[in-house]
């Protein structure tokens, strides 16, 4: 029974059983650090001929109706073209060229490329699926969709925090020029900086100075109540906030956490999912400044377009 637990642990924590069964048999540190790395290697090696695969559907499928007509005369000759040999191969490269030129003709059609390539979001709220559709555009990764949570009603209280004019609060310079300045002025929402430090530009540099500087956690923990955090580069900053939350040193209306990391990141996300407030978030290692800010923007834009929109209460 205990064995079972554990396998079961570690299914749930991603691990494919041919990977436990080494991590349960090996009896070395080194030689179970060693076989981990072939394997996640390996995983890589197939993420990488998946992602290419995907990318090519995306290429057919993504196709907006003004290139329709260029698109089934490709794929005819995609059909019968020969390119077994070297002169085949430049053939269909001639191919590829041809369709190709027909993005030059006019604008990207980004709304009608996501409907074919988004899954079923039927049982979504509108205003969830205009978030999801922006965080795939930012990153350009249909995938990201699978991966974004939302829990204890954010959407909600998202739009009860901005529309009551709260302070919206980056962890860093970079995701606070990335946030609709415009936009959140209109809401009368005031915008503050957690890390005021112009000089941090990586998710690193930002680690290490909350984790070694004091002052920046007394900051934290003075933040406005019923504000909302915006969390893009340091997972530490995220815990921080996850313990002040639990202390009841703060009071956020709701957490927008997508923190860079390996190992700190995932962890600091399972802690905000367990927290009790509201929160957005990515699972995983996914995340970035520029994807914690479109994720507020775009519930500040659907605030201000659709402020009688009650489809997210469903």
């Amino acid at each position: 029974m205990q064995q079972l637990r554990r396998i079961v642990a570690l299914k749930q924590q991603g691990f494919q059983l041919s990977h436990i069964r080494q991590l349960l048999a090996t009896s070395t540190e080194d030689t179970l650090t060693t076989q981990l790395q072939q394997q996640y290697q390996s995983v890589i090696q197939q993420l990488v001929r998946l992602r290419q695969t995907a990318g090519a559907l995306e290429g057919l499928l993504g196709r907006d109706a003004s290139c329709q007509n260029l698109q089934a005369e490709a794929i005819a000759q995609l059909r019968w073209e020969e390119v077994e040999t070297q002169d085949g191969l430049g053939q269909l490269e001639q191919v590829w060229d041809n369709w190709d030129t027909a993005t030059h003709n006019h604008p990207e059609a980004f709304t009608e490329s996501l409907q074919r390539l988004l899954p079923d979001l039927s049982q979504r709220s509108e205003i969830e699926v205009d978030l999801l559709s922006k965080l795939v555009l930012a990153c350009g990764d249909v995938s990201l969709v699978h991966f974004v949570r939302l829990g204890n009603s954010a959407i909600a209280a998202a739009r009860n925090a901005l529309s009551s004019g709260c302070q919206v609060v980056g962890d860093v310079p970079t995701v606070v020029t990335a946030l609709d300045q415009t936009r959140l002025k209109h809401l009368c929402c005031s915008i503050a900086t957690l890390i005021d430090n112009p000089h941090i530009t990586s998710a690193e540099q930002a680690e290490q100075v909350f984790w070694h500087q004091y002052q920046w956690k007394h900051h934290l923990e003075k933040l406005d109540p019923n504000c909302v955090l915006v969390i893009g580069y340091a997972p530490s900053i995220l815990m921080a906030a996850c313990n002040a939350v639990a202390e009841g040193k703060l009071q956020p209306a709701l957490i927008i956490a997508m923190p860079i990391g390996f190992s700190h990141a995932p962890a600091a996300k399972r802690q905000l999912m367990r927290c009790g407030i509201p929160y957005i978030t990515t699972e995983g290692t996914l995340g970035g400044g520029l994807l914690a800010a479109v994720a507020l923007n775009a519930l500040v834009e659907s605030l201000i377009e659709k402020p009688d929109c009650h489809c997210y209460l469903r």
